[in-house]
């Protein structure tokens, strides 16, 4: 529980989230693969956003999810790489460099694992040929702000830059998510599972990465 000791708090804390978003992402997949209730609200939610979606959210809702695609990711990930290289915050880019990409292709692989289709209407608003459990745009963007997130707690000892920082991290997080289940492209078990399980990757990245910069720190004292 120390603080400051090489397999101290930040492991503990680490892995206590890592089992808890894990444990989350475990009981999406089961509901969804055993075709629990929340399947019905799945349905029942695509279906009334479909329905009744108006103009200009959903230009807006288009706006938000292009800005999280692989193209729009990467632009924000060599940003954010950018600033933390000239912030000399080297253990931070060698996580965001694992937790982003490695998320990412984490996805692709579950995708194909579960292999669920996406959601289906008479009058689509997105038409996708891939899978749809988890999210990629929501995963992509959990990983991202979490990172950023963490990262500016972190640096910035002012409690008023780290409030708005967490506020601002996790309205994107869930904007991205809402977005997708606007436009149809998922069911609501899906970013939720997208949010569970790269909460639980990053958990992983983070307490790794700290633990190398600990262990490294403890060897030079």
């Amino acid at each position: 529980m120390s603080p400051s000791g090489e397999f101290g708090l930040h492991l503990t804390v680490g892995m206590a989230l890592l089992l808890a978003a894990g444990m989350v992402f475990h009981e999406l997949a089961e509901a969804v693969m055993g075709q629990e209730a929340i399947t019905v609200l799945d349905v029942q939610v695509a279906h009334w956003f479909n329905a009744n979606a108006f103009e200009p959210l959903t230009s807006l809702m288009y706006g938000v999810s292009a800005m999280h695609t692989v193209a729009g990711m990467a632009l924000l990930f060599c940003a954010f790489a950018a600033y933390l290289w000239r912030a000399q915050a080297y253990y931070w880019l060698l996580a965001l460099a694992f937790s982003v990409p490695g998320g990412m292709v984490l996805n692709v692989a579950l995708k194909h694992v579960f292999q669920r289709a996406r959601p289906v209407f008479e009058d689509p608003l997105v038409t996708l040929a891939t899978y749809s459990f988890p999210s990629g745009h929501t995963t992509a963007a959990t990983c991202f702000y979490g990172l950023l997130a963490s990262y500016l707690v972190i640096a910035r000892p002012a409690w008023s830059v780290r409030v708005a920082t967490v506020v601002l991290c996790v309205s994107m997080v869930l904007l991205v998510a809402f977005s997708r289940v606007y436009l149809g492209a998922h069911y609501v078990s899906d970013v939720l599972a997208a949010m569970a399980g790269s909460v639980a990757w990053l958990a992983v990245c983070i307490t790794a990465i700290s633990t190398l910069r600990r262990r490294r720190e403890a060897k030079t004292l």
